[in-house]
């Protein structure tokens, strides 16, 4: 008898989620891997930039939370006074610095970004500014206060003095500014000017402007915009805040993006620019939209049509003799020798129409035309 053939060991089937499981446990490990070394290489970056950092800013007061309780300097006092104030180095480095101070002006650039002025060019508070140092040296892991005040002249208006502490140690420059108020009346001013509007090749159009402060006092200004067309409004946009301080006496350009201005339209675009104290200015400017591409075909257009009907009417003015007005073909060849009599007497009558004409008479050469029909 043969024996009976082995029955096939039943295998079961893998579980529909098992590959799924082990995916998700692979990809989670990567994950951590990831995240591990991440972390490492952060702590370190982190590690080396606290190190190669320092700071400069107004001392702070007794019981402060933080060595920034303080981002900028406030002083404020009558003509004649002198202010005072303390700066604070901190180099948490492994290394000393060596860093040079200095006062300046603070203006507006075009844009109205804050900036200073150059080394000497000071004229105003940046030049009242004085340091007790010019120079300092820090150790590593030390903070230096360095006494610092500010002299008032006698003659000094009321208002904001824009000034700043320039601090640099060769590798890089950092400025604390110093909001500088002389007592006495103040005056919020604020203007708006050169308002125009320009089409852009995305379809967009551009609202340029620029903000003047006539006062004595920094100035926040907010800014809202008004669209009409010839049949009503088109854009209203609500009175928001300016990423500016402007600075007394300083003028700012700046750009407003209009995303849909109108194809086809003449529009009035009206500015109102407001501000703390009671500031506030209107201005205004027209901008016609007109689709280039459709204009130009149908002026093409028209300048086709109007030459056709100039060359048609002079085809008209030079066809042949009209025979109403020239009478019948007899009366023009009869006569024989008379004919050229009258057209002698004719031809002597047009030289005396040139001289009446010369005098102001024009009928002359006319009448003369006239007879030599007859």
């Amino acid at each position: 008898m043969r024996a009976a053939p082995p029955r096939p060991r039943a295998t079961p089937a893998p579980h529909p989620g098992a590959g799924r499981t082990v995916a998700r446990g692979l990809l989670g490990l990567l994950l951590a891997l990831l995240w591990v070394c991440g972390a490492a290489s952060g702590v370190g970056a982190g590690a080396d930039r606290d190190g190669d950092s320092w700071t400069a800013a107004p001392q702070p007061p007794e019981g402060a939370p933080t060595a920034d309780a303080r981002s900028f300097f406030y002083l404020e006092g009558p003509p004649g006074t002198v202010l005072t104030d303390v700066l604070a180095l901190t180099n948490p480095g492994d290394r000393p610095r060596t860093f040079r101070l200095r006062g300046a002006d603070a203006y507006n650039r075009g844009g109205g970004d804050f900036a200073v002025r150059e080394e000497g060019r000071s004229e105003g508070a940046g030049k009242w500014l004085a340091l007790a140092r010019d120079t300092v040296e820090v150790p590593p892991r030390t903070r230096a206060q360095v006494p610092l005040s500010v002299t008032v002249p006698r003659e000094a208006v009321p208002g904001d003095h824009p000034a700043a502490v320039v601090v640099s140690d060769g590798e890089r420059t950092a400025g604390v500014r110093v909001h500088l108020r002389v007592s006495g009346p103040t005056l919020a001013a604020l203007g708006v000017e050169d308002v125009s509007v320009t089409g852009r090749d995305d379809g967009t159009a551009r609202i340029s402007y620029t903000l003047v402060n006539r006062g004595n006092t920094a100035l926040r200004p907010r800014l809202a915009v008004r669209v009409d067309g010839l049949f009503g409004p088109l854009t209203r946009h609500a009175s928001r805040p300016l990423p500016v301080e402007l600075l007394p006496g300083q003028r700012v350009t700046r750009h407003e993006r209009w995303s849909d201005p109108p194809r086809l339209d003449v529009a009035d675009v009206r500015l109102t620019v407001t501000a703390d104290g009671g500031a506030r200015d209107v201005a205004t400017a027209s901008y016609t939209a007109v689709p280039w591409g459709w204009a130009g075909g149908l002026l093409l257009a028209l300048g086709a049509g109007g030459a056709g009907w100039y060359l048609r009417g002079r085809r008209r003015a030079g066809g042949g003799p009209d025979p109403a007005r020239d009478g019948p073909s007899e009366g023009r060849t009869g006569g024989g020798r008379g004919g050229r009599g009258a057209g002698r007497s004719g031809h002597d009558g047009g030289a005396d129409g040139d001289e009446a004409g010369e005098r102001g008479d024009g009928s002359g050469g006319q009448h003369e035309l006239t007879g030599a029909a007859k």
